[in-house]
């Protein structure tokens, strides 16, 4: 089927648009808020020092850059939520702006990111568990642990929404008050010699900052996940833009702040072998261990609330994708607990398969990683292609339109285009052999090229891009 590309000016139209109000199996703001700072705050800023430390403390430039990446991109996903709160998030804006063949690519790349981002998180996750049991790191309990941590989350998602909701609630509040904690109390037990040297790598200033932003970038997706799961969320053309910008700009504070005590903290050369880095940080600041273990259960809780949330984003794209026929029949199917089922579990067998691939030749922090700068490419794509489309649809409004923020549109999609395509570029496992270095690369590709199939099994299958309601 020929992909068609429509801009209409007639008003808003259902555009695969959730339902409006009072579904028992829909969120509203709270809910939605605590999705997008759950499904952020995972384990990934919790193990990043650890990444970093391969670089040094030059990496809190990266943060603070990737910060500014990560807010532009959520002002991006508000703009376009708001104009088009469509289901699938990522996928429906590249679909509606460049037809079905690219819709394809941005949904089974996106749907990438989020099982392969579900088994960097729990690699990360269990990196806390074993601060508890399995301390000699033995492999095939390390894999069973795992494998626990992603099963569970998914347990509860095919429990029906209510309970999702309900956990992801709880555990957010957990998370965020461990890293506010830091944050804040670990900013007085700074040490000033502990960011010297500036960089470690031996790799210039700006090749070090672009690998820290790469690996860095994994600790904010999830700025679109109320986007994506928008037919769970009430009310979305009002409630996602605000859950999304509140959300994230209540996660990039304490980010900064929890990253820079840490660095201040813990020396570099602790950080680098390090396996529970914020656990390491509270028993310096306490001593003992009776803090580090309290951070390590906040980690452990933060990180099986990021495995429950991701868990519904691995099934809310595929669905989306598959009610206009990009994917397979079966995932569109719904559960007698109102989910579905079939991509809930599809996820988390692929998880789960690219966790125990991953661990066959490699240790948890490499495997971790490796993880984390698979799913930056994957999930740089469906940003890159959101910042094309809306700078198309805009620059297509402008010409017929006296459009208001027009510049501030512009300017944003512009700057998430270029920071994608930075998170791209520096994408390689610094300091490993050539195999290692580019198997970020050779896993994304592997795992894109396994859609091939599925586009030419589903081309007869999918319908035509409904119309892209006016710009408001």
């Amino acid at each position: 089927m020929a992909d068609k590309v429509y801009i209409s000016q007639e008003p808003p139209g259902p555009a695969s648009a959730p339902s409006g109000e009072g579904s028992s199996h829909q969120f509203g703001l709270t809910a939605a808020m605590a999705l997008i700072v759950g499904s952020i705050i995972g384990v990934g800023i919790f193990n990043l020092p650890t990444s970093l430390a391969v670089y040094g403390p030059i990496t809190l430039v990266s943060m603070a850059l990737t910060t500014v990446g990560a807010l532009v991109l959520a002002l991006l996903f508000a703009a376009l939520s708001r104009r088009l709160p469509a289901d699938g998030g990522p996928y429906a804006y590249a679909r509606a702006a460049f037809g079905n063949r690219l819709g394809f690519a941005n949904a089974w790349s996106y749907w990438i990111t989020a099982w392969a981002g579900n088994a960097a998180i729990a690699v990360g996750w269990v990196l806390y568990v074993e601060h508890f049991i399995n301390k000699g790191h033995t492999k095939w309990i390390t894999v069973l642990l795992v494998l626990v941590g992603l099963w569970i989350p998914a347990a509860i998602n095919l429990s029906g929404v209510k309970n999702m909701g309900s956990v992801q609630v709880g555990t957010t509040i957990v998370k965020f008050v461990a890293l506010a904690f830091i944050a804040t109390v670990g900013l007085f037990y700074i040490k000033s010699a502990n960011f010297t040297p500036w960089n470690v790598s031996g790799e210039s200033a700006i090749g070090a900052i672009g690998g820290g932003m790469a690996i860095a970038l994994f600790s904010y997706l999830g700025v679109e996940c109320a986007a994506v799961a928008a037919a769970k969320v009430r009310n979305p053309d009002r409630n996602i833009p605000r859950a999304t910008i509140l959300g994230t700009i209540a996660t990039a504070v304490v980010y900064m702040l929890s990253l820079t005590a840490v660095f201040g903290i813990v020396p570099t050369t602790k950080l680098a072998n390090a396996t529970a880095p914020f656990s390491d940080a509270a028993n310096a600041m306490f001593g003992g261990t009776w803090a580090g273990n309290l951070m390590a259960i906040a980690v452990i809780v933060s990180g099986f609330g990021a495995l429950n949330g991701w868990t519904m984003i691995c099934a809310e794209m595929p669905l989306a994708a598959a009610k206009d026929g990009l994917f397979p029949e079966r995932f569109k199917r719904m559960s007698k607990n109102g989910v579905p089922a079939f991509g809930i579990i599809a996820s988390t067998v692929l998880a789960s398969a690219a966790m125990i691939i991953n661990y066959l030749g490699s240790s948890g922090a490499t495997v971790f990683t490796t993880l984390v700068l698979m799913t930056g490419i994957t999930a740089a794509i469906p940003y890159a292609f959101s910042a094309l489309a809306q700078l198309k649809w805009r620059w297509t409004n402008h010409r017929t339109l006296e459009t208001p923020r027009f510049a501030r549109d512009m300017i944003v999609a512009v700057l998430s285009l270029v920071f994608s395509i930075l998170f791209i570029w520096y994408s390689r496992n610094t300091g490993h052999s050539l195999w290692v270095y580019w198997a970020p690369f050779f896993l994304a590709g592997g795992a894109l090229l396994l859609g091939i199939p599925v586009y030419l099994g589903q081309r007869r299958h999918m319908s035509d891009p409904a119309p892209v309601p006016p710009y408001r």
